[in-house]
């Protein structure tokens, strides 16, 4: 197969999620080359087969090419699996393509902008370590937009047990909750970390159910602090309890905001939930994502840079796609 310069390439793109992001992108450019990246090449083939215009390959971390050659071209690529060597990232650096990854701890980041700040003009580098791909943090700047001045942020998710993913994304939550041994967060305008005492919060869900919430840090409050100068951000993460009967499956992000509106206190509390758990969230994000490091959008594809999410997407735009892949938006 040919591949043209709009090709993307998914690496974990058979995997539980990585599988639901290629249909998104699917769904919303349907021809677009894809490359579904992985270890098990009849797995990613059988995936690549139901959406036409796809390819497979089987992809080495261990190497530098990752075992693609060097004839192979992508306009993006998306790492879907924590990559611990970056030669995923170096490859997209060799290549002049987009690299956007989903499993990096704020902990973690330094290796990564390391390699970023001594190849500046290599290539486009999204951090998208956020949670679900830019679903809370996008929506949570688009509603703070209705405050003067916000002083607090503190977003809530709540996971449905049976909505862990596959294997990998398994051992992504196990990695970012577990290894660290205390969380960072904003308090009183330092960046400071947990206590015992920090650790002991109540979430409570839209139905009213309350459940005990573990503190997590994920890259969503570094773009809040520097975009909205709020004095308290965290992000707490709760396991919902599943109710068996029903098909749903539990998945919430609760946004609270606190500050000050027309010269008065104001809060707002805003909740966002999908059906079908977590995977077509985070699918979604991820294929916004694509879509405008690629340039499938219609626009130039960003310049070679270090972004966050809110720096290359408009919170408007992902609202309106959330909505169109089936998130409920109580605004």
């Amino acid at each position: 197969m040919t591949r043209s310069n709009k090709s993307v390439l998914i690496i974990g793109g058979s995997g539980f999620v990585g599988a639901q992001a290629a249909q998104a992108l699917r769904k919303l450019y349907p021809d677009v080359p894809i490359t579904l990246g992985g270890r098990d090449l009849k797995k990613a083939e059988a995936v690549a087969a139901t959406l036409g215009e796809a390819d497979a390959a089987v992809i080495d971390l261990d190497r530098r090419d990752l075992g693609l050659g060097a004839e192979r071209q992508f306009s993006a690529i998306a790492m879907f699996v924590k990559d611990h060597t970056l030669n995923s990232m170096r490859y997209a650096q060799d290549k002049g393509a987009a690299y956007v990854g989903v499993s990096t701890g704020v902990y973690e980041m330094g290796p990564e902008v390391a390699l970023f700040t001594h190849r500046p003009h290599a290539s486009a580098i999204l951090m998208n370590s956020t949670w679900l791909a830019g679903a809370t943090l996008l929506p949570a700047l688009h509603f703070a937009k209705a405050f003067d001045e916000v002083e607090s942020i503190t977003l809530s998710a709540v996971l449905d047990p049976r909505d862990m993913g596959g294997p990998a994304a398994s051992a992504d939550f196990d990695r970012l909750l577990m290894a660290a041994p205390q969380t960072s967060y904003l308090k009183d305008g330092k960046w400071t970390w947990t206590t015992d005492a920090d650790k002991k919060r109540i979430v409570r869900m839209s139905d009213g159910v309350e459940l005990p919430a573990t503190p997590y840090s994920p890259f969503d409050l570094l773009s809040l602090s520097a975009v909205t100068a709020a004095k308290n951000l965290r992000f707490d993460l709760a396991l919902g309890q599943p109710d068996e009967k029903s098909p749903d499956i539990v998945a919430e992000i609760i946004i609270d905001i606190d500050g000050g509106k027309d010269g008065k206190p104001h809060k707002a509390r805003h909740v966002l939930s999908h059906p079908q758990g977590q995977a077509p969230v985070t699918a979604a994000g991820i294929a916004v994502a694509i879509e405008r490091l690629a340039g499938l959008d219609g626009r130039a594809p960003p310049a070679p840079g270090l972004y966050f999410p809110d720096q290359l997407i408009a919170p408007e735009h992902m609202m309106a796609r959330l909505k169109q892949f089936g998130m409920r938006i109580d605004a």
